[in-house]
């Protein structure tokens, strides 16, 4: 059994989006020893009003773990080590090949791309017409890119809760820009 759930968080820090995150996936039913419950919580609409949620349980079983996906949106295809892909849930690595994509077609134009990844990094609101001012050809749009990087940090915080949650995929992004 699945349930969407359309959710509206915003905050200032990582500390109140991962409170206000978890305080939603507290409400959900537990399953049964014959069923599991299935959550999709839709966190982001694209301007093309594809939108981007969160998976819950993940085939991990992480406990309050999630995985973020994209209506839509392929990153990869095919099978990748020992996963089929299901082709719609960005990677870190599907994240950064892209960044570093974009960073071959236009170094000038990426460089301003840092701008983005420090106020996704700090929690800071970014409004669409910034993700509007590029005209990058290659890979995602950075309405996407972005979107989503936001919610692989939080999920990251999640994650390494009492670790470096977001630091770790921050500076490993930072990388592609030095």
């Amino acid at each position: 059994m699945a349930t969407n759930i359309t959710l509206n968080i915003t905050a200032t820090n990582k500390t109140s989006y991962r409170k206000q995150l978890i305080e939603e996936f507290l409400n959900e039913q537990p399953g049964t020893i014959n069923s599991v419950t299935e959550y999709y919580y839709f966190v982001e609409t694209l301007q093309n009003n594809n939108r981007i949620y969160l998976k819950r349980p993940t085939a991990l079983n992480k406990g309050v773990d999630f995985e973020v996906r994209i209506e839509n949106t392929q990153f990869r295809y095919g099978k990748h080590g020992n996963i089929i892909s299901t082709g719609n849930r960005p990677s870190h690595d599907d994240i950064a090949n892209d960044l570093i994509n974009k960073k071959a077609e236009n170094p000038t134009e990426f460089f301003h791309l840092r701008e983005l990844l420090n106020k996704t990094y700090t929690c800071d609101q970014i409004k669409d017409s910034e993700y509007f001012q590029f005209s990058f050809t290659s890979g995602h749009s950075i309405e996407i890119i972005f979107k989503s990087l936001k919610w692989l940090f939080i999920e990251q915080d999640i994650t390494y809760w009492n670790r470096s949650g977001r630091a770790m995929l921050y500076n490993g992004l930072s990388k592609i820009w030095d």
